[in-house]
């Protein structure tokens, strides 16, 4: 696996120039440039200070991405103590910058472990650790591997020294950075002096960007900002070399096989009953939490001792949709006796990892228990998971004792919650079981049907690989496929109307539902008669097309208005 150290530096390194490293330059930028004692070499000395930050920087990120989430179990402290720290020590670092004799007072109790380095040395390397702590780079298959093994608690020694090369590889365009800026201070005295007269300024930011930070406000900004090196990124972490080797890692001991052994049946849908499939994963990856308090995070370790739901979602979903009023039943019927529900939005596509577009979701659908958005499916990786919906349910002590995929059952998954339940209580007087009708379809339909370039087998003729292009409507469409007329731009994941755009699909189904987005009107035509026609707004979100009252057959065709988006059909 010499290969893959390889690839975690390269990994590294494109993280370090990535987009969403920008909104945490500052930070960097302002540490690096806090004062030196070294009057007669002070470039010398910055560079020595660099050094020590990055130092600093690679052993707490190393360790913390590899091994925090075992850390914190085992000492009982919160998932989020560290990261707290690390806010706390760049906060105390700004006052520093604000205050010096701050400063000095905070790199006394490093001075008997450092005499022989430089004072600026050694706050360098206490800004580097609290750095490493919350520091977040766009996070690919290398770093949501590693930081799927240590939530496991399934760390190697490998493992360890793969999250040491990925953030040796993010530093060196952080020191490079730093040490031309360095350069260029030390030779313009313009700018050398404004370094040293706005140094309290700097302290400010500081504090500001690590209030930000706490407030998961540069996630936000993290997220607006383009991805120019995706592409160089999937060459590099997601070849075939790359995915095997990180799968043989990331599986290698996981749950010594019987979280696998569980999922394996969940998918066969030859799993009943309660089991023991290994101790449940702790959340990680997770950008943002909503409906907890002050939207802080939360950890299953704080939830030993409760009945807990890990329900996998994303909100364009149609089988999530109608499994989310069960849920919600549960949580609203048996919250109060110990039971918990995490619901994991794991996007599956570019609008879902937009917070807000999540939280407007979730208030529609009316979710009210807590959400982990797992914007790079980090959490998802560790549950093994490859289905929305899905659910975990995760006994008292913190084991697994249901894997199910797909929606349905709910009969029996209620029947589960109430079982672990009174195992920990017997004396519970539980209410009656809730009573919601199984609206899961039990007629055929059509599969699934995506209309990006990505995955678009169901169109017939060609879609074009990127851009506009203009389409003749066939004469006839065969069942189960859709056909273009006018001018339409196709991306990966969506089609967006141009001029003239029709959209026909032939279906079997009872109930037609469209992803869509952007702004414009659809108009619905129903084997030729006038349906309705509706109005695109807001956030991308599922529309219904037809709800009939009975499975039937026929052809639809939807005209669309410019700026309409399409992404995804699904049936019920």
């Amino acid at each position: 696996m010499i290969g893959l150290l390889f690839i975690g530096l390269l990994a590294g390194i494109i993280a370090g120039v990535s987009p969403c490293i920008l909104p945490i330059l500052p930070v960097v930028l302002v540490g690096w440039s806090a004062p030196v004692l070294d009057v007669e070499h002070p470039l010398r000395a910055r560079r020595r200070r660099a050094v020590a930050v990055v130092l600093g920087l690679v052993l707490s990120f190393g360790v913390i991405t590899a091994l925090g989430s075992v850390l914190l179990s085992s000492l009982g402290l919160p998932q989020n103590f560290l990261r707290d720290l690390g806010i706390a020590l760049l906060i105390l670092f700004g006052i520093g910058l604000l205050i010096p004799n701050v400063a000095h007072q905070l790199e006394r109790p490093f001075a008997r472990l450092a005499r022989a380095a430089p004072t600026g040395n050694r706050s360098g390397f206490i800004f580097g650790l609290g750095l490493g702590l919350v520091f977040v780079p766009c996070a690919g298959p290398v770093l949501s591997a590693v930081s799927t093994l240590g939530a496991r608690h399934h760390a190697s020694l490998f493992s360890v020294l793969l999250s040491f090369f990925f953030v040796v590889g993010a530093a060196i365009p952080l020191l490079v950075i730093a040490l031309a800026g360095d350069r260029l201070i030390e030779h313009n005295r313009t700018l050398s002096r404004a370094a040293r007269r706005y140094r309290p300024a700097a302290g400010a930011l500081l504090i500001v960007m690590a209030l930000a930070i706490s407030f998961n406000s540069v996630s936000a900004l993290q997220r607006w900002l383009p991805t120019y090196t995706q592409s160089l990124q999937h060459l590099i972490e997601r070849n075939a070399y790359a995915t095997s080797q990180l799968h043989s890692l990331e599986y290698a001991n996981a749950n010594d096989g019987s979280l696998s052994a569980c999922v394996a049946a969940a998918s066969q849908a030859t799993v009943s009953g309660l089991h023991t499939c290994g101790i449940a994963p702790e959340f990680t990856g997770i950008t943002n939490w909503l409906n907890t308090p002050n939207d802080r995070p939360l950890a299953l370790a704080t939830l030993r001792g409760h009945v807990v739901l890990v329900d996998f979602w994303t909100y364009s979903c149609i089988n999530c949709q109608r499994t989310l009023p069960h849920v919600e039943a549960w949580y609203a019927k048996y919250h109060r006796f110990g039971f918990d529900v995490i619901g994991v939005e794991a996007p599956e596509f570019a609008f879902e990892h937009v917070v807000s577009n999540i939280a407007g979701a979730a208030k529609s659908l009316g979710v009210t228990y807590p959400i982990a958005v797992d914007d790079n499916l980090a959490t998802w990786t560790a549950y093994q998971n490859n289905y929305w919906p899905a659910e975990y349910l995760v006994g008292p002590n913190g084991v697994i004792r249901h894997v199910a995929f797909g929606e349905g059952d709910y009969a029996r998954s209620e029947s589960y919650i109430r079982s672990l339940l009174l195992s920990v209580h017997p004396s519970l007087a539980l209410p009656a079981p809730s009573d919601l009708p199984n609206l899961t379809p039990t007629e055929v339909t059509n599969p699934e049907t995506y209309l990006g370039t990505d995955r678009s087998q169901y169109m017939v003729g060609s879609l074009a690989s990127v851009g506009d292009q203009t389409y003749v409507t066939p004469s006839s469409v065969p069942l189960d496929y859709y056909a273009l007329g006018g001018t339409w731009h196709s991306a990966s994941e969506d089609i967006t109307a141009v001029r003239n755009a029709r959209l026909t699909l032939a279906y079997q189904a009872k109930h037609i539902y469209l992803v869509l987005g952007g702004h414009g009107t659809v108009r619905v035509l129903a084997n030729g008669a006038y349906v309705k026609t509706f109005t695109v707004t807001g956030f991308p979100t599922l529309y219904t097309l037809l709800n009939q009252t009975v499975d039937a057959t026929g052809v639809v065709t939807l005209k669309v208005s410019a700026g309409v988006s399409a992404y995804d059909f699904t049936f019920g």
